[in-house]
This record gives structure tokens, sequence and C-alpha cells, in this order.
């Protein structure tokens, strides 16, 4: 059951769906407040801390991208796109805005509640892996303070959705080793019998944008090991010596 206090804003045009969602939501003893445009859908958010937004990605007054992106940059609220099967480059689009993940319609509630309860449980504090037992990783032009949720790249502050602070906290926990996709899912998204692997794909990319940034040799301590998943190199590359 979900703990209490979690407030989510549901955000579609479409009463059926809020209902819908409202209904599944609370029985898990979340919060919900909704929204049925895009505009209202920020101004609530800005004016705001909600613990998660469902957002459609087709809205009157202003669609769902066009929300993330200017929610982005002020907050790092979790969100969900939801999106109609034939969307799929919207889909790929709202990841890059900065959408935590995405489920296509029609959806199963009972999908849509565990999902919630991944996003909620990945983006609590308390609830980071076992990393938590670390309170500061250092590497050589990257650093997590866990405690403090901060991320230095060459000293410089990193802002990260929470969802790129996991992936890059995972990691970094155990620098060298090469995780694939799948593993990547099943232990950051928290779900390994659906999710897209393109969502591990879109982060890792928004992930080394957001470092290069600060320190173009933290980003490139990402790894990509073809036909096999990603790594985090507790070394800069030889080339960047």
């Amino acid at each position: 059951m979900a703990e209490e206090n979690k407030t989510i804003l549901v955000v579609d045009d479409e009463d059926r769906i809020r209902r819908l969602l409202k209904m599944y939501l609370e029985k898990e003893n979340y919060t919900i407040e909704e929204a049925a445009d895009g505009e209202a859908a920020l101004n609530m958010a800005m004016n705001n801390d909600y613990d998660l937004i469902l957002l459609d990605l087709m809205l009157p007054k202003m669609d769902g991208i066009d929300v993330a992106q200017a929610l982005r940059e002020e907050k790092n609220t979790p969100i969900m796109m939801l999106t109609a099967k034939g969307e799929e480059a919207n889909r790929i689009q709202g990841l890059e805005v900065g959408a935590d993940d995405y489920i296509v319609k029609p959806f199963s509630p009972r999908e849509i509640v565990l999902r919630v309860s991944a996003i909620l449980r990945r983006t609590q504090p308390e609830s980071t892996k076992e990393a938590d037992d670390l309170d500061v990783i250092k590497l050589p032009h990257l650093e997590v303070d866990n405690q403090a949720h901060r991320v230095l790249a060459d000293g410089q502050q990193v802002n990260l959705t929470p969802k790129e602070y996991d992936l890059l906290l995972y990691l970094m926990s155990s620098p060298d080793q090469i995780f694939g996709r799948e593993q990547l899912l099943r232990e950051v998204w928290k779900y390994e019998f659906f999710g897209d692997l393109r969502t591990v794909d879109t982060h890792i990319k928004r992930l080394r944008e957001k470092l290069s940034k600060k320190s173009p040799k933290a980003a490139k301590m990402i790894e990509t090991v073809w036909g096999l998943g990603y790594k985090l190199n507790s070394c800069p590359p030889a080339d960047d010596e």
C-alpha cells in the first residue's frame, strides 16, 4: 500500500480517464489533484510540490511536451507521460525533454499503480538502492553526495531529474561494471515485465548531455559497451588525460 501524504497531479483532457486514474490511485491512499489542459497543469505544477505528475501528451491549450519542457526549467518533479499508441516519436521526445517514464493508452490501471509506486520509491532519498550506505561516492571528475542528493562534475553542480540521478547513482555505485538495458530497467526503474529499452538509452543520452555542459570528461566516463549495455568507468578515457 502507498505511503500517505503523496500527492499526484493527473493531467488529461478526458474526464473518464481522470476519474479512472483517480479511483485506482486513491485506493492506494494517494491524494489526487486534476487538470484538464496544459496551461492549467503547468500553473498547478509550478505553484505546488507534487510527488508525481501523470501527464497526457495531447492536451488543449498546451501539449504535454511543452508542459514537461517548461516544468523542467524550474523543477525536477517526476513525470510519467500518458501517450496514444501511434505517437512513438512524441513519446521519445517526451523522454528527451525530461519525462521519467511513459505508458501507452489503452493502459491497465494496475500497471499504472505499479509504475507510480516504482517511480515514487525511486525518487525518495531514503530508498535509493543499497547505495544508501554510501554517503558520498567520489570518482575522477564526478562526485555524488547521496545524503544531499547532489551531483558535482569537476566541482560544478549538475541538476538532474530524479530518474537521471538514480541511474547515475546506480552506475557509480559499481564502477567499471557493465549493466545491460534490461538490468537497468529492473534495478533503476523497478520493473522487468514491461518497459521500453529505449527509455534507458534516452536517459543515458540526457545524462551525458547534462554532465557535458559542466565537464566533458565526466560525460565521457559513461561508456556504451556495444551489444552489452553501459558502464561508468572509474577513470576517464586515456585520450582525456
